[in-house]
């Protein structure tokens, strides 16, 4: 998974956990709830929802998260050892 495709399905995935707030806010709002009452049982429902939901995205995010946090890791202890004077 490269770079692009991370911040792609980052970004997929921060899109529909609002999409999913919005889902649920949007019908109590137009029910005569108050828009902050609203979004509060929007973000809290949302949440055990999304990670149901949502789950095959948050696996790929996760996925490529730590793909980089490994290459990461191994360019960090490159350059540790070339300040250590190894090769």
């Amino acid at each position: 998974m490269s770079t692009d495709h991370l911040y792609r399905d980052l970004t997929l995935y921060i899109a529909a956990r609002f999409a999913l707030v919005a889902v649920i806010a949007a019908p109590l709002a137009l029910a005569n709830v108050p828009v902050l009452v609203a979004l509060v049982v929007g973000i809290v429902a949302g949440l055990p929802l999304g990670i149901l939901l949502l789950r095959p995205l948050n696996a790929r995010v996760t996925a490529g998260l730590a793909k980089r946090n490994e290459k990461r890791a191994a360019e960090r202890a490159k350059l540790r050892a070339q300040l250590r004077g190894e090769s």
